[in-house]
């Protein structure tokens, strides 16, 4: 990202040296300045301004620690305070290992919800690629947990968070957004699950009543068509792997995952931490330089209102 020419002062919130080791096996030069500054560096390719937080032991390409963990989330905690304090425009976030986190005793199901935690919002996480937008009403639970977790006042809020930031973020005056059924079939009118009958559709009429372009809750099998997906500006799927392996098929690495419903901007890339590719150089970044990419249009867009 050092080396990436963007119109942003770039911060990373990381352990300098890490930064200096991997910069060094890599063959990129790297020239760091402290963050904040008494003085605002030049942006030229290879500087970067650096909020320090020190590891707890060395890295170890492609092994996380669990003694690392609490690093991986005090790094977090800083940069959305950061932005809630207004020193920084925008959040774009890396990878993380959830379960050696959780190994280690914190925790974590991820950044969403993390965030949620430190702002005391309701974000709602959306995915995106030229096409394509899925948002989602659940995040990450095990898919015996979701039916229970579909609740009327769930789905309002998450398309009340979608459908607002379809308009303020994405410029979109009357937002149109496909509903995905939760059961196959949309539950085959009641034969394959009622929860399309009892909550999901409730929830759609009200809201359709204050004025939203909600079509559904449509069968997710035949949503994904491009007839439909041409009628509309956004999907919400009911659950993680119902809509974002469509949307990785059609966009993987140039997707970005934004997480609406936050006092700030945050975008991330669209995939995991890739063990088998840490430390080499074989990783492409694509998808985390079209994060950055968007986190500054949005940041833009909010400027001008």
């Amino acid at each position: 990202m050092a080396a990436t020419a963007l119109d942003a002062e770039l911060v990373a919130i990381a352990d300098p040296q890490l930064l200096l080791r991997r910069a060094q096996r890599l063959g990129h030069p790297l020239h760091l300045v402290p963050f904040p500054s008494p003085q605002r560096p030049a942006r030229t390719p290879g500087t970067l301004q650096v909020l320090p937080v020190a590891l707890a032991e060395p890295e170890r390409c492609g092994r996380p620690s669990t003694a690392n963990a609490p690093y991986v989330l005090e790094t977090l905690r800083l940069a959305a305070r950061g932005c809630l304090a207004g020193e920084l425009d925008a959040l774009v976030t890396g990878p993380v290992h959830k379960g050696i986190i959780n190994d280690a005793g914190l925790p974590f199901t991820g950044h969403t919800e993390l965030l949620a935690e430190i702002t005391g919002d309701f974000p709602v996480m959306m995915l995106a690629t030229p096409g394509l937008r899925v948002a989602l009403a659940t995040t990450h639970l095990p898919l015996v947990e979701v039916s229970a977790a579909i609740t009327a006042n769930r789905l309002e809020r998450v398309l009340h968070v979608l459908h607002q930031a379809l308009i303020t973020g994405f410029g979109i005056p009357r937002p149109r957004i496909l509903v995905c059924g939760l059961n196959p079939h949309a539950g085959e009118g009641g034969h394959l699950g009622r929860e399309e009958i009892e909550v999901i559709s409730p929830a759609l009429e009200r809201l359709r009543a204050r004025g939203m372009d909600l079509r559904g809750p449509l069968p997710a099998d035949t949503l994904f068509t491009p007839p439909r997906l041409a009628a509309a500006d956004a999907v919400l799927a009911m659950y993680h792997d119902q809509g974002l392996p469509v949307l990785k098929h059609m966009g993987f690495g140039r997707a970005v995952n934004i997480t609406l419903g936050l006092p700030f901007i945050r975008t991330s890339v669209d995939h995991g931490t890739a063990l088998d590719l840490a430390g080499t150089d074989r990783v492409d970044p694509g998808s985390l330089i079209y994060a950055a990419q968007t986190a500054l249009e949005l940041a833009e867009r909010a400027r001008r209102g």
